[in-house]
């Protein structure tokens, strides 16, 4: 197993404190804050340490401070209701003695009812796709170096965006942006699990697609980006090591935040996940 997906594992491993009390810690890889998808699979992770027999199918959260690596975060879970067919839970995510982090999440137990849901875009499969080797062969001397030393680095969630050229031309394009998306390794079967790396995996191009309108990118030196909320809903059973296509639009930019929506697809079409979230893109001041 590559180091990133067992350092992601072990993320994910919260350490009990009390009852509804966890200890997370952070990769200790030289970011400036915490990672936000990481600290949305952690409370993720705390609400489902809560609750037996039923699977997540929605969260929204709040990002309230930026969070620090080198300390640990306290997770504290409140129980608000266990129903006849739901579960809520309320996250709390403290650093400092203060709130960096709120989620809500909900649970159900398995129901069968009405199925509907919109069609996959029509995009290439990401076999078709340049890998990680092509990538660092062809494309990545290419790209603007902040992009270039993301892109270089070892990650848990292999990417293969579907227009490339989104990190290489900063012409104005229109504001919808692809990429597949899967664990670098294979993850163990527990369905929790895969439900905290999706979690984890949908802040990574988010709010980057709320950009791509203006031809500009979080890789940006001008460009302060953060996430402000995050919503998730689960739709149907997946596997967050097999590919998935990560279809993403901004509707719309404003006040200096972004707002982007994502649909997440398994390669033979059935949508399994969907994502909302706004983040600040303010220009910073020369």
């Amino acid at each position: 197993m590559p180091n990133a997906v067992a350092d992601l594992l072990a993320t994910l491993d919260l350490e009990p404190l009390e009852v509804n009390l966890f200890r997370g810690v952070s990769p200790q890889i030289g970011w400036q804050r915490v990672f936000g998808g990481q600290v949305i699979a952690q409370a993720l992770m705390a609400a489902c340490r809560t609750v037996e027999g039923r699977r997540p199918h929605s969260l929204h959260g709040y990002f309230v401070l930026p969070g620090d690596p080198k300390t640990p975060i306290i997770y504290e879970v409140e129980r608000i209701r266990d129903g006849g067919s739901f579960s809520t839970r309320r996250v709390k995510a403290i650093q400092h003695g203060h709130a960096i982090f709120t989620l809500s999440a909900s649970f159900q137990i398995e129901e069968g009812g009405f199925d509907h849901q919109m069609g996959m875009p029509d995009v290439p499969a990401p076999e078709a796709l340049p890998d990680e080797a092509e990538m660092r062969r062809q494309i990545l001397p290419l790209m603007p170096e902040p992009a270039r030393r993301y892109f270089e680095r070892e990650r848990p969630i292999e990417l293969r965006p579907v227009d490339i050229q989104r990190y290489i031309s900063r012409d104005p394009r229109e504001p919808r942006f692809s990429v597949w998306v899967r664990a670098s390794s294979a993850l163990p079967d527990d369905p929790v699990v895969h439900a905290c790396v999706l979690a984890y995996a949908s802040d990574i191009t988010l709010l980057d697609s709320a950009l791509v309108a203006h031809g500009r990118s979080v890789f940006d030196s001008d460009i302060q980006a953060a996430s402000l909320d995050h919503a998730l809903w689960f739709h149907r059973p997946f596997r967050a090591d097999d590919w998935l296509l990560y279809a993403q639009d901004s509707p719309s930019s404003s006040g200096a935040r972004g707002f982007s929506r994502g649909s997440l697809f398994t390669p033979d079409g059935r949508l399994v996940a969907s994502v909302a979230q706004e983040g600040l893109i303010r220009p910073r001041a020369k």
